[in-house]
């Protein structure tokens, strides 16, 4: 997971065989890396279809997903784990490197309260399991700090690497993404510096998940902070343009973001590369 890549909500969020032939060879025209695949429904994936497809066209990938809400490690261990092992086995079988996102929890996961030491216990105990499935594949596992909206467990650089270092697995890495850290951390620099070498994969979003360089996310500081931990990892930018309603909704996106994807890619990706040569991370 090295480079540039792009979350392929840009494309579609239903990532059937009609999305990828559109998304890979567009993402390979774009001179990108990598594409992130949302496995919002693993076993729809065909699996063969995506990875022979990112084989011609020279790409490697990431999966992301969030839980169902009916199979979360605190409410349902079992089944969190039973969903965990079935979209690793997804995610190797498309030539993924990793399956990163809130794979411990569900996107719009709130107690009201902060986390329980017991919801903590259960999403240690769960990951545990799913690394080491995951480490049978050859794959990784990233942990993604989220806003207090999203969810209620990882809001910040911090606490995710203390769920890091009690699961304890040397394939589980730290996911961080621009748009929940402008919310949460006191300073960008600050949670890119707490995550250190734990950090090998991060989303730049904007602060309204449009067009990056069109709002309020320091960008100067994310790259600034990349360069001085020496950041070798993948950058993905996500911007959302296809989103179905279910996910719209638990991601609070009520209105366009960006005109569409050509603006994102034309105008938010070259803003991304140059801020990256700049700072000497390509």
């Amino acid at each position: 997971m090295q480079g540039f890549g792009v979350h392929t909500s840009l494309w579609s969020l239903d990532w059937s065989r009609k999305a990828a032939d559109l998304a890979i060879p567009e993402a390979k025209r774009y001179g990108l890396a990598f594409v992130e695949i949302a496995l919002l429904d693993p076993p729809a994936v065909d699996a063969e279809h995506t990875r022979k497809l990112l084989e011609q066209h020279e790409l490697t990938a990431v999966c992301s997903l969030g839980l169902p809400d009916d199979s979360r490690p605190t409410n349902n261990p079992g089944k969190a784990l039973e969903f965990l092992t079935m979209a690793l086995d997804k995610t190797a079988a498309t030539g993924a490197k990793a399956l990163s996102g809130v794979v411990y929890g569900s996107i719009g996961e709130r107690t009201g309260k902060p986390p329980t030491q017991g919801e903590l216990d259960a999403v240690a105990s769960v990951m545990e399991k799913a690394a080491a499935h995951a480490r049978k594949l050859n794959l990784e596992i990233g942990l993604e700090a989220v806003n207090r909206y999203e969810n209620h467990m990882l809001n910040t650089a911090d606490q995710t690497v203390s769920m890091l270092e009690r699961i304890g697995a040397p394939n589980v890495f730290v996911h961080l993404d621009t748009y929940h850290m402008n919310i949460e951390e006191k300073g960008v620099a600050n949670g890119i510096l707490r995550a250190r070498e734990h950090l090998k994969y991060i989303h730049l979003s904007e602060s309204d998940r449009g067009v990056p360089g069109t709002g309020t996310v320091a960008w100067d500081e994310v790259f600034g902070a990349l360069a001085a931990i020496g950041f070798k990892g993948g950058m993905a930018m996500e911007s959302f343009i296809e989103l179905p309603p279910q996910v719209a909704t638990a991601l609070s996106v009520w209105r366009p973001v960006a005109r569409d994807r050509e603006e994102v890619l034309a105008d938010g990706l070259p803003f991304l590369r140059n801020k990256a040569r700049q700072y000497g991370l390509i």
